[in-house]
């Protein structure tokens, strides 16, 4: 209902029926040209991405023995406990704009580049490499869903398989792997989904700028949050976040429908 009003957190709200979303969809070119498309930009690449990553190297720590495998789940999964904003201090040092940024250094001494770039002013790199943070962080909830999906997996089914036929481990994935762990990969993409969606604040952390320069990597949520937290109109926040939440059950459904089925 707050949606639907116009609240400054002063006043009472004012109900005003469908103007936020009119305005939303007509005037706001911030949402409409770098919120919108970033969004779904960050979401389409570092959703799949991490998703895929996630299944894979879920099913090559399966492959290793129980110690080894253990540590490398902790490695792997890591970055996940940690904020994306506090993850992007470490990212800063890594893509500073002098002769000190790791990478700069790197491609200096390979006589790639002959002077230092400002990777984190150029809003074509920034918007890159807050989809490589992204993608490196990836690796949360959903990753141990998949490992402990392929690690329940009876043995004897796939002794069995190859009994009957199985040729070799590409077929193992596809034919017993998958389907035997939909559950596992429904819960994954639906995490996937709703992480990416939720992201906020890595552009900005990354720039020490707010907004980032020319709204590189300005996603929902960081305009949400400008217009709740930062000129306090509530209610236009409220229809944003409406606006995420359907954009988040439509691509649930999707998940839904590719790994679950309608009756699950």
């Amino acid at each position: 209902m707050l949606s639907f009003t116009y609240y400054d957190t002063i006043n009472f709200p004012h109900f005003i029926g469908l103007r936020n979303y009119i305005n939303l969809l007509t005037q706001d070119t911030d949402f409409m040209q770098f919120a919108l498309p970033t969004t779904i930009k960050y979401a389409l690449i570092v959703g799949p991405g991490g998703y895929l990553l996630s299944f894979i190297l879920a099913w090559i720590l399966a492959q290793i023995p129980h110690r080894s495998r253990t540590v490398a789940a902790i490695i792997i999964y890591s970055p996940a406990l940690t904020s994306g904003v506090l993850m992007t201090v470490v990212w800063r040092v890594v893509f500073a704009g002098d002769n000190r940024g790791y990478l700069n250094n790197l491609l200096l001494n390979m006589g790639v580049i002959n002077a230092p770039v400002q990777w984190l002013q150029d809003p074509k790199t920034i918007t890159l490499i807050m989809l490589f943070v992204g993608l490196w962080s990836s690796m949360g909830i959903g990753f141990l869903a998949m490992l402990s999906g392929i690690l329940n997996i009876n043995k004897e089914i796939y002794e069995a398989a190859y009994i009957d036929g199985l040729k070799n481990r590409w077929q193992e994935i596809f034919y017993i792997t998958i389907p035997s762990m939909k559950p596992q990969m429904l819960f994954g993409m639906v995490m996937a989904i709703v992480s990416t969606f939720n992201a906020s604040g890595i552009a900005a952390a990354l720039t020490l700028s707010t907004p980032p320069p020319q709204l590189a990597g300005w996603l929902i949520v960081d305009h949400m949050n400008d217009f709740g937290f930062g000129r306090y109109e509530m209610g236009y926040a409220s229809a944003l976040s409406v606006v995420l939440v359907l954009m988040v059950l439509l691509f649930s459904r999707i998940a839904k429908r590719l790994f679950g089925g309608d009756n699950e």
